[in-house]
């Protein structure tokens, strides 16, 4: 007897959860699923942008092509999910953001078009390597994806606690934020902690820096913009009873708009590089733009708001979600090709898809995976009809 589908892609997908890897590290992963695909009859590419691969599957006579992609990559966090029979087996990494569940929600739609066959065009599945810091997507490009494997459209989803089983969320345009990161160091002079005026606190003027950084979003920034600066690590090479000569302070800043990026990086140097002159230190201040912002195209907004009424009904989808400040690495594929992302709700309460992304407690609610299984295929079927 035939596997069920949801029976199929809980297995794929607690399989996937016990062996997680890293970005670009991906081997095992990529083998696991470039097998499922094969198995399915698709056409198999791999080591595409490093550990990623691409899957084909042509039907009919259609020349258009679309994507549909899932990210692969795990966290470096140790799992604390005392009982969970599928448990990482690898320590210190664990699916915390559920990639394995979009992976298997992927995998579901090959599947699902495989047996059904009712679209005209190619689909190809893109499972793509090191999502979590932003360069997975880059190197696919740069290793040719789109020449490659030509697509008019591409297709992304991510599950999101906080929102209810099953219910869909996109809007048109920007929906997340790009991640800008900075890293500001401070070289002053360490002393004695009971001779502070022998040397120059580095301490005291990281503060200083910490707490001007927060005027940029509320004094320069138009209002009706928004921003987010945040300051999230300090490291100093000072003890208890010494003041240091060094602090780095160490954070990122989220936008929609370059020209919002230019202004937190040029205000953030101002302010870093004054303040030290002030007291007479030296400053270096770093600056590098990690993931643009997501910017979904409005036509298929609609198309992907059809898809997901048509799976899961009209009063389950959202098609003008709030716009988010998380950032994710489809947007770099949507600076090239049109396409739509969307958020699908895993659940409210803690254990049952509510803990948060990125905790050691956290996993993807397979409730879940039929719908965004289903999700996909629909896709499909409305951007490439049988004529």
């Amino acid at each position: 007897m035939e596997m069920s589908l949801q029976e199929q892609l809980k297995g794929w997908r607690q399989q996937l959860h016990r062996n997680p890897e890293t970005g670009f590290e991906e081997i095992q992963t990529s083998d696991y699923v470039a097998k499922i695909l094969r198995t399915l009859g698709l056409e198999v590419h791999r080591n595409i942008g490093g550990t990623g691969l691409v899957a084909n599957l042509k039907v009919g006579n259609g020349t258009r092509a679309i994507g549909l992609r899932a990210d692969m990559d795990a966290l470096n966090i140790s799992e604390n999910a005392p009982g969970r029979a599928y448990a990482s087996c690898t320590k210190g990494k664990m699916h915390a953001c559920g990639h394995d569940g979009h992976m298997a929600m992927v995998l579901g739609a090959a599947r699902l078009l495989a047996e059904r066959r009712d679209f005209d065009g190619t689909i190809r599945f893109i499972f793509q390597p090191a999502e979590e810091h932003g360069r997975g997507a880059k190197a696919m490009i740069a290793d040719g994806l789109f020449e490659r494997f030509p697509v008019e459209a591409i297709f992304g989803a991510h599950n999101m606690p906080g929102l209810p089983v099953g219910r869909f969320a996109t809007r048109a345009n920007g929906i997340m934020a790009s991640e800008d990161n900075f890293v500001i160091h401070i070289k002053a002079k360490g002393t004695h902690a009971a001779r502070p005026h022998m040397g120059i606190d580095p301490i005291v003027i990281a503060s200083q820096i910490v707490l001007a950084l927060q005027t940029i979003v509320s004094r320069n920034l138009d209002p009706s913009l928004s921003a987010v600066i945040s300051c999230t690590e300090l490291v100093t090479d000072g003890l208890r009873n010494v003041i240091p000569s060094n602090v780095v302070i160490k954070g990122d800043t989220r936008s929609y708009l370059p020209e919002v990026q230019k202004l937190l990086e040029t205000r953030m140097r101002e302010i870093s590089e004054g303040i030290c002159r002030t007291h007479g230190v030296e400053c270096d201040f770093e600056y590098t733009r990690e993931f643009v912002p997501t910017v979904n195209t409005p036509a298929l907004v609609d198309l992907a708001v059809t898809a997901a009424s048509n799976v899961a009904g009209a009063h389950n989808v959202d098609a003008n979600v709030q716009p988010m400040m998380v950032s994710e690495d489809f947007g770099a594929f949507l600076q090239i090709v049109p396409g739509n992302f969307i958020f699908i709700g895993n659940g409210m309460e803690s254990g049952q898809g509510g803990t948060p992304l990125h905790n050691e407690s956290y996993d993807f609610n397979d409730d879940i995976l039929c719908v965004g299984a289903s999700y996909f295929a629909e896709i499909a079927r409305l951007e490439l009809p049988v004529r």
